[in-house]
């Protein structure tokens, strides 16, 4: 049903995810960021409430276990969760209930976790993270780069139709947010896509919000 990576740049302290389903529009539900703090991917029968949660006890100072294990506890029908957290030092938790679908995994590496369900392998995971270790450049990517070693090894058992990218740097809104909510084929691609044509204007639209006399335009109707 749904695999992920979420993983933090040594470089820039940045933190975030990359994430796909089978399922619709899995960006609204599963991935979850915030400047200086972490990411979390919440997954598999997914309950959203667990990525603001585990963020705020991150924030609290609690470090990722502890955090996952406090959240996990207070909201119960913990067996039906995959849950990822990595925290804005790079330490991670992970966790995988029993009631988890299909073939499923979870693992964490070098700054960076992967964990999926209903998978065609567990040696997709493996691959997730292996690629973004090697990979290099920006963390969006690094995290592209693990979604395409998903799917080469395999990806999910039966089609995937969503896909997201987020991204949280130094503000306090997510410096990447794309999604591709439906797909009959590759969304991942066409994430990959949206990428590579928001990747050249993100720092403008960083700069029209904090100095709007200083503002690029793009000439389109609004100018917004």
């Amino acid at each position: 049903m749904t695999f992920s990576i979420i993983g933090r740049c040594q470089e820039t302290g940045q933190v975030g995810i990359a994430i796909s389903s089978s399922s619709i529009a899995v960006g609204a539900r599963c991935p979850w960021v915030r400047a200086g703090v972490g990411a979390v991917a919440t997954q598999n029968i997914t309950l959203p409430a667990l990525g603001p949660q585990l963020l705020d006890a991150l924030e609290q100072g609690q470090l990722p276990p502890a955090a996952l294990d406090r959240v996990l506890n207070a909201n119960g029908w913990s067996e039906y969760r995959q849950v990822t957290v990595i925290d804005s030092h790079g330490q991670v938790a992970l966790f995988t209930g029993k009631q988890a679908l299909g073939v499923h995994d979870a693992v964490a590496g070098e700054q960076c976790a992967a964990a999926g369900n209903l998978l065609s392998s567990r040696q997709v995971i493996e691959a997730m993270v292996h690629a973004f270790e090697q990979a290099e450049g920006h963390l969006a990517d690094r995290l592209l780069a693990a979604m395409h070693a998903a799917m080469a090894a395999g990806g999910e058992a039966g089609p995937v139709h969503s896909a997201a990218l987020k991204i949280a740097g130094e503000l306090t809104w997510p410096l990447v947010d794309l999604r591709v909510d439906w797909a009959d084929e590759d969304p991942i691609g066409q994430l990959d896509g949206l990428w590579q044509a928001y990747r050249p204007q993100m720092q403008d639209y960083v700069t029209r919000a904090l100095d709007p006399t200083a503002a690029p335009s793009y000439g389109v109707p609004g100018n917004e």
